[in-house]
C-alpha cells in the first residue's frame, strides 16, 4: 500500500523521536503574486510538547534549484553545479539534522525555529555519499 504522501513520517535520531513533513510554497514579495519557490522540511519533536518544530527552509535563488516541476524530481534541492538531496529521502533528513546538531543547535527548544538549508547541505551531501559508499548499505 502507497504511504499517504500528508502524512508526517516517522525518523529516529540518537535516541529521539521526529515526526517530519515536505512541503513546497511561496513567497510573495511585498504582497504580490508568489514567485520564490520553497521547499520547507518540517521536523517536529516526539513526544508532542517537548519542544517546537524546526523548519529548514531551502528557497530558489541564483546557482540553486528547488522543485517547481517538471523536468526536477519532487523533493529534489542543490546547487546547480554541486550537491544535491531529494528531501523525500530519510537518509538527507537525517544528514539535515545531523548537520544542524553540528553547528550546535537544539532541534526540540521551545517555540518553532526557522533555518535556511542552504549552508547545511554541503555537511549533508557529503553525510550522504559516505553512507552510499559503506558496504552496510
Amino acid at each position: 500500500m502507497a504511504r499517504h504522501r500528508k502524512k508526517p513520517r516517522r525518523l529516529v535520531a540518537d535516541g529521539r523521536v521526529y515526526l517530519w513533513t515536505l512541503r513546497h510554497g511561496h513567497r510573495a514579495p511585498y504582497g504580490g503574486r508568489p514567485t520564490e519557490c520553497r521547499q520547507i522540511l518540517t521536523l517536529y519533536p516526539q513526544p508532542a510538547g517537548t519542544g517546537g518544530p524546526l523548519r529548514i527552509v531551502f528557497a530558489a535563488g541564483p546557482g540553486r534549484y528547488v522543485p517547481g516541476g517538471f523536468p526536477m524530481g519532487s523533493g529534489d534541492v542543490g546547487y546547480v553545479r554541486g550537491g544535491s538531496l531529494n528531501l523525500h529521502e530519510p537518509g538527507a533528513v537525517r544528514a539535515l539534522l545531523d548537520a544542524v546538531s553540528a553547528q550546535g543547535r537544539r532541534p526540540g527548544e521551545r517555540g518553532a525555529v526557522e533555518i535556511d538549508g542552504w549552508p547545511l547541505l554541503e555537511a549533508a551531501t557529503a553525510t550522504t555519499a559516505e553512507d552510499a559508499g559503506s558496504p552496510d548499505s
